[in-house]
């Protein structure tokens, strides 16, 4: 059967499905934080005040090697990031150009012709040019009530892109840290 042939279809079963296929709905909640920071990154502020909470969190994140970025007295926020190398991480993912180490035979071909070429040197190191940065970030926000305190971590690979994205704000950590800011920024 040919397509002139098909029966016809009214004009406007053919516009509704043409709108119908292009619709797209919102979505139904708002991003969150995957996973949920823990409860141990919230707690009460006690008998400090936040002045005394972002100079002991400044010199405690220091001492992790974290490079403060931005503080607001006002506001009670310290902002803090540290960067990390992750040796061989491209290798695990990415096999972009991966060629031997002493060179490589390749067979292309493209616009109506076929290619060959060998290339001959020492390249192709691998995780040596091709290693990923991890670059982790903190945020304390220390109101008039209680401390806050916000971590995410993500991966760039060696091309800029980004490779991962969570939240780590764990227990572990947080417990840590308001451990630091309590005992004057020493962890």
């Amino acid at each position: 059967m040919r397509l002139w042939q098909l029966p016809r279809v009214p004009v406007i079963v053919l516009v509704t499905m043409l709108v119908l296929a292009g619709c797209q709905t919102t979505p139904s909640t708002l991003p969150a934080a995957e996973p949920r920071p823990a409860a141990a990154c919230t707690w009460p502020l006690n008998d400090q005040t936040p002045r005394i909470v972002l100079v002991g969190a400044v010199a405690a994140l220091e001492a992790e090697g974290f490079l403060i970025r931005h503080t607001e007295l006002a506001l009670g926020l310290v902002s803090a990031e540290r960067t990390r190398i992750l040796p061989g991480y491209g290798d695990r993912y990415d096999s972009w150009e991966s060629r031997g180490m002493f060179g490589g035979i390749g067979i292309g071909g493209g616009r109506g012709g076929v290619s060959s070429g060998v290339m001959i040197g020492f390249g192709g190191v691998g995780s040596l040019t091709r290693d990923a940065t991890q670059l982790e970030r903190v945020s304390l926000l220390a109101g008039d009530d209680e401390v806050r305190v916000s971590r995410d971590i993500q991966v760039i690979d060696w091309r800029g892109e980004l490779a991962e994205a969570r939240s780590a704000s764990t227990a572990d950590f947080c417990q840590r840290l308001r451990g630091a800011i309590e005992a004057g920024g020493v962890r």
